[in-house]
């Protein structure tokens, strides 16, 4: 057993300790769920049509090939309006020369409404069941995104309890400050004013308290340096013209913007020791990887070594570049892959963040497993990962307990980046067409494709990039937001079985979401589970802050201690299962946990 498994089984046994559980019961308890549950078939269903969700992304491609076309865009699941619900925005394309004299002709229609649109959810839930209903608020709310869309990151930067939206562009971001009263989602741009622009090619971002402050400090992923002066010509294997790739531009580096807690930030990018290292970002995560009660940042670079910023135990914001020291670099074969989504979550069940990524077809996607302390093992062929994703180009990646039995399945948005040739010769017009990919946990380390057996939703062709995942009717399943280039949003509705229990947890500090904070919940049988507070991870997309656990067939209370940071821990006995419940710092049972190290 390695010395990382060690401490997470200590640290379990002291939970279990603090709980009155007697070491003769510690035989029969685990650190995660027993067993693994086969999901029934065709349990995702596509309701985007059936619920008002309309949006078709539109990638303003014009046959000259540009980079930026292929790799958008975003789409964020968020609680707009305060009332309890999920409500959406997704990104969208733009002109790439909107002001030239004679604007060339699209590949595809424009739409005919410009810029991203926010969809207000209007679930109504009463004796005849759940409706769920999506309208479109965008003209009214202020919202005016109209330059080329590509990611969002979803967080409350003043603490006033309402959602606030950064939105990442080819060009300038822009920072929407939520303004919303009730009856009436508002938004206000203080891009300016808060100091948080970037007029490079961003991609990813996260909101996350870095530096324990209590303020959601803002991490934003850049990619390379194209322009459209800068725009190169290249061709397929074929011979055919293509898209280039980022060896072909020099890369950007990160920037880092830390919140004053007034409204504004301040760039330390540099002080921060971001700055030292240039590369393509395309995915960002923040998470305690090495438990010493610090927010690290991981970043899944394309066709790039991946960077792991450690954050240093000094005063301020300092990291250093940890990646290559803890093997979470590049593939075990030592080479540097096209990482776009990048997701952090306990697998394995042994209380540590593992980190799952996407990456190119031919190089498989990448199982990183922690062993504890930050450092990892690449896991992607003994996990069975590796091998089913050869055939395909994975982007924005999301864990989901499908049928809640307590272990994270795996869903992957795929879409190539280089031409198809079969496609080409077709007539596509945007020849990067493929499936995307659903992989059930199946406990034991290995993970076991059943994409086949989901549902219809999962036989369509398309050019795949970000996921969001939420429960946007509120019945304790886990749903899918998948936006594609130039194609639908699409949102698949888990319908699996309702017979495996679950809990719904909303973790609030500081009159906000509590980004990066952990979560562990007892269940009856005394196995542990663990989960991170974030909205952050997959690719240019923002998820549902709450934590949805599942619980299989356990159905009694359970007990719940939330890791705030800084060493404060909380605990909640008994809480009902099948509900959500909001749990606040400050109201719970303040306990002594052992060292994180």
């Amino acid at each position: 057993m390695s010395r990382g498994r060690t401490v997470g089984v200590w640290l379990w046994a002291g939970w279990l300790a603090a709980c009155g559980t007697h070491e003769s019961d510690l035989s029969n308890g685990k650190a995660g769920p027993a067993e693994a549950v086969a999901p029934a078939d065709n349990v995702l269903v596509d309701i985007a049509d059936a619920t008002g969700l309309d949006f078709v992304h539109w990638n303003g491609m014009t046959g000259e090939l540009y980079y930026a076309e292929v790799v958008g865009g975003g789409a964020a699941l968020f609680d707009a309006d305060g009332d309890g619900d999920l409500d959406v925005y997704l990104a969208q394309g733009a002109d790439f020369e909107p002001g030239a004299a004679v604007p060339a002709l699209p590949v595809f229609p424009r739409p005919a409404q410009p810029g991203g649109r926010l969809f207000r959810n209007d679930l109504s839930i009463d004796n005849d069941g759940r409706r769920l209903r999506f309208t479109d608020v965008t003209e009214g709310s202020g919202l005016r995104a109209e330059g080329y869309g590509m990611g969002v990151a979803s967080g409350d930067f003043d603490g006033d309890g309402r959602v606030d939206l950064y939105l990442t562009h080819f060009g300038s971001n822009q920072l929407w400050r939520n303004v919303s009263s009730p009856g009436h989602i508002a938004f206000v741009d203080v891009t300016s004013v808060a100091g948080v622009d970037d007029p490079r090619w961003s991609t990813s971002a996260s909101f996350a308290d870095l530096d324990g402050d209590g303020w959601l400090d803002l991490f934003v992923t850049n990619y390379v340096d194209f322009t459209l002066a800068r725009h190169k010509h290249c061709r397929s294997a074929g011979g055919r013209p293509d898209y280039c790739g980022p060896q072909s531009y020099a890369g950007e580096s990160d920037r880092l913007f830390r919140n004053r807690g007034d409204g504004t930030f301040e760039d330390v990018t540099g002080t921060a020791g971001i700055s030292a290292a240039a590369s393509s970002g395309l995915g960002v995560v923040t998470a305690d990887l090495d438990r010493d009660g610090r927010l690290d940042v991981y970043v899944a670079n394309d066709l790039q070594p991946n960077f792991f910023w450690r954050r240093l135990d000094r005063p301020g914001l300092a990291f250093e570049e940890v990646a290559f020291e803890t093997g979470s670099a590049v593939s075990t074969m030592g080479r540097a892959q096209a990482s776009m989504g990048v997701v952090a979550a306990d697998f394995d069940g042994d209380a540590d963040d593992d980190l799952f990524m996407t990456h190119l077809g031919a190089e498989t996607n990448t199982l990183y497993v922690n062993d504890g302390e930050g450092f990892f093992d690449d896991g992607s062929a003994a996990s069975q990962l590796g091998p089913a994703s050869l055939e395909s180009t994975g982007f924005g990646t999301v864990t989901v307990d499908l049928d809640n039995d307590g272990w994270l399945d795996l869903f992957v948005a795929n879409g190539a980046v280089k031409l198809i040739e079969e496609q080409a010769r077709d007539g596509s017009p945007l020849p990067l067409a493929e499936r995307n990919q659903l992989f059930r946990n199946m406990g034991d380390g290995r993970f076991e494709e059943i994409s086949g057996r989901a549902g219809e939703a999962l036989s369509h062709v398309e050019v795949s990039r970000g996921v969001a995942l939420g429960d946007v009717d509120n019945d304790g399943r886990s749903d899918l937001l998948v936006t594609n280039n130039s194609g639908p949003a699409r949102l698949l509705h888990n319908r699996s079985s309702e017979a495996s229990a679950w809990v719904g947890l909303r973790l609030v500090r500081n009159g906000r979401d509590a980004l990066g904070a952990r979560v562990s919940v007892r269940r009856a049988d005394g196995s542990i589970l663990w989960r991170r507070v974030a909205t952050d991870g997959s690719y240019l997309c923002a998820s549902d802050p709450r934590v949805l656990v599942g619980l299989g067939a356990g159905d009694g209370p359970v007990v719940v201690r939330a890791a705030w940071g800084q060493g404060e821990v909380e605990e909640w006995r008994n809480l009902e299962t099948r509900r959500y419940h909001t749990l606040t710092a400050g109201t719970g049972q303040r306990v002594e946990e052992p060292g994180t190290r």
